[in-house]
């Protein structure tokens, strides 16, 4: 009788026990305001880190995505769009919501592992397929005849990192200088029919509109292309400088 009345009370207090569980569990909404090319990322691991959540805590976790340039989007969240994670192409745009916003610790780096930054990816060409002008590295960017897909700098993250890496090419040519390196820039924007403001919008623009001969690209929309599009219409190319 003392066992069976253990087990009950037992059985009674991991009912109540479920029954305060079930009570407390709650919907739970966030906002994760993205750059440009990570739509198919978060989409997939959003999915996955909302099961893992509500086999943890019973929470229901859904994260609904805002993309665009990463400038755009920390400019955004300063001026007031309430975010919950930001997941930005560099670590300026966060710097700019920490000094400006006052939303996270300056030294947000140091919070996580590898600065905060939980991947990387390098920066490529996009060619129409058999590369017809001969593209290979950020030289041939400059050429007469040649017509270049990128974002505008002022709002997307990696079109800063193209500009950057196109600055660093050309200071480390012979003679190479600051203001060799300012005129090379500028032969390459010149070479720029169309500034879109985010990555997104810069592979439209190559991929279904049919305007330039290469794009500058993060090498995981280059690949997006290649699956939505066709390997039979492009080639990536990959600068060795």
């Amino acid at each position: 009788m003392t066992t069976a009345r253990t087990l009950f009370r037992t059985a009674a207090t991991l009912a109540l026990a479920a029954a305060a569980g079930l009570a407390a569990a709650k919907d739970i909404t966030l906002l994760n305001v993205s750059y440009d090319p990570t739509r198919e990322l978060y989409q997939e691991y959003n999915a996955a880190f909302a099961k893992y959540w509500l086999g943890k805590t019973g929470d229901k976790l859904s994260v609904k995505q805002s993309h665009g340039g990463s400038g755009k989007q920390a400019r955004s969240v300063i001026d007031g769009i309430e975010a919950d994670v930001t997941t930005l192409a560099l670590a300026y745009d966060i710097d700019e919501i920490a000094e400006r916003a006052k939303l996270l610790p300056t030294d947000w780096q140091k919070r996580l592992k590898h600065n905060s930054s939980p991947y990387t990816s390098t920066y490529i060409f996009l060619v129409r397929k058999g590369n017809p002008k001969g593209i290979k590295d950020w030289g041939d960017l400059v050429k007469p005849g040649v017509s270049i897909i990128t974002a505008n700098p002022k709002t997307s993250g990696g079109a800063r990192w193209g500009y950057l890496a196109a600055y660093g090419y050309a200071l480390k040519q012979p003679g190479g200088n600051d203001a060799k390196a300012k005129d090379f820039v500028a032969k390459l924007f010149s070479n720029v029919p169309v500034l879109d403001s985010g990555a997104r919008g810069s592979t439209v623009t190559f991929a279904e509109r049919g305007i330039g001969d290469v794009l500058l690209a993060w090498e995981n929309e280059a690949h997006l292309s290649l699956k939505e599009f066709g390997g039979d219409k492009f080639d990536i190319v990959y600068p060795p400088t």
